[in-house]
């Protein structure tokens, strides 16, 4: 009887936060209908480009793939290393050389799947042309051989053996030239596993993860304590409160997130293209926008179960939408989703760091997202502290 009533009290507890049974019963569900819509959405035909192929062999290619033809192989792969088109098809007879970006692993395999298709395909057909032309070919040779011997045999004026020569036909042989195809990688290689390729960006979803979960607690073990309140009976401004929890939070962040790169490229070598400080700048600015993000979140929350109840919410729809997942097949409104989320713009600053090289030219654009999170999230924390003390 007296677990009953323990269960019963519980119970009562819970059905009063309505928050709490908002996100036990909501929550799952949609974070399963965003796994069935990016899980189950299919890379579509691949985009490539194809400079001087035959016409026999890009109608093969177009079948299995959304083709383009340019005549300009500098323009092709310039085209390539924006993402613009997932490979560039070049032929030489009787190769076929493939030129794909290399980082993206379920782009590279539907490029391979599509051109080893359409090559088969293509290679069969060809084949097929050249043996029956070869056929026929021969056959007029043996034919005309048999006459040149015939009208041998009826020429006036030779004794007639006793024995008549045997007609003996050429010999027959048949060579097929099949069609091969060579790929290069223009940042990765046929050496990459899929670790390589997604490991900038499970360096990005750690740090980003922990730090929000180190920040959210102990902002709201702040509170909790009395901390917070005691804080906010004094003449010091909401920013200055902040904005001082932050720093103090950010050594243990910069230390947590120098630790986490120098794990992943100094003992698990993960690959690394680019600049390891550029890498890290793009780390501390993540982590720096996740410690004032959950900084905000914690003032939502009255005890840790409740924080850890904006994870399905907050940290999985990133995880889901930053680029770890191919977004090619799936529903628009995903695509459009994702730019709000800063891990979006950390990936993309990540993987062009790391697995292409890029500098500061080509990422400043989401260095400057980032920061401008951080701010953002900086001032909401100073605004919601105005239901603790207006001033």
């Amino acid at each position: 009887m007296r677990c009953l009533k323990i269960a019963g009290r519980v119970v009562r507890q819970v059905v009063k936060d309505r928050r709490t049974l908002a996100l036990l019963f909501l929550a799952p569900m949609i974070v399963i209908f965003l796994l069935d819509v990016v899980l189950t959405s299919k890379v579509g035909k691949p985009r490539v480009m194809a400079v001087g192929l035959p016409a026999d062999l890009q109608t093969a290619v177009g079948q299995e793939a959304e083709v383009t033809v340019s005549s300009d192989l500098s323009y092709a792969m310039e085209q390539l290393k924006k993402q613009e088109t997932d490979a560039v098809l070049m032929y030489s007879k009787p190769n076929v050389t493939v030129s794909v970006e290399g980082t993206q692993g379920s782009v590279t395999a539907s490029v391979k799947k599509a051109v080893a298709a359409a090559v088969g395909r293509y290679s069969k057909d060809t084949a097929s042309k050249e043996a029956e032309e070869q056929m026929q070919s021969q056959k007029e040779k043996i034919l005309r051989q048999l006459q040149d011997q015939l009208r041998a045999l009826q020429k006036p004026g030779k004794a007639e053996s006793s024995t008549s020569p045997a007609l003996s036909a050429p010999e027959t042989k048949l060579s097929l030239s099949m069609t091969g195809v060579q790929y290069s990688y223009l940042f990765g290689s046929d050496d990459m596993t899929a670790f390589d390729s997604i490991a900038p960006l499970m360096m990005g979803f750690f740090i980003f993860f922990f730090v929000f979960l180190i920040a959210g607690v102990a902002f709201l073990r702040e509170r909790i304590s009395g901390t917070l309140e005691r804080l906010l009976a004094t003449p010091v401004r909401r920013f200055d409160i902040v904005f001082g929890y932050f720093l103090g939070f950010g050594v243990f962040v910069f230390l947590q997130t120098l630790l986490i790169e120098f794990y992943m490229v100094g003992v698990l070598h993960i690959a690394l293209k680019g600049s390891f400080l550029l890498l890290m700048a793009v780390n501390l600015l993540l982590a720096a926008g996740s410690l004032s993000l959950g900084t905000l979140l914690s003032a939502f929350a009255r005890n840790e179960l409740q924080l850890f109840q904006f994870i399905p919410l907050v940290i999985v729809p990133q995880i889901l939408f930053c680029g770890l997942f191919s977004l090619r097949g799936a529903p628009e409104w995903t695509v459009i989703l994702s730019k709000i989320f800063p891990l979006t713009y950390a990936a993309d600053a990540l993987q062009n760091v790391a697995l292409r090289g890029f500098g500061l030219e080509s990422v400043w654009q989401d260095l400057l997202i980032l920061f401008g999170y951080m701010l953002l999230f900086l001032v909401l924390n100073t605004l919601v502290l105005k239901k603790y003390r207006k001033i």
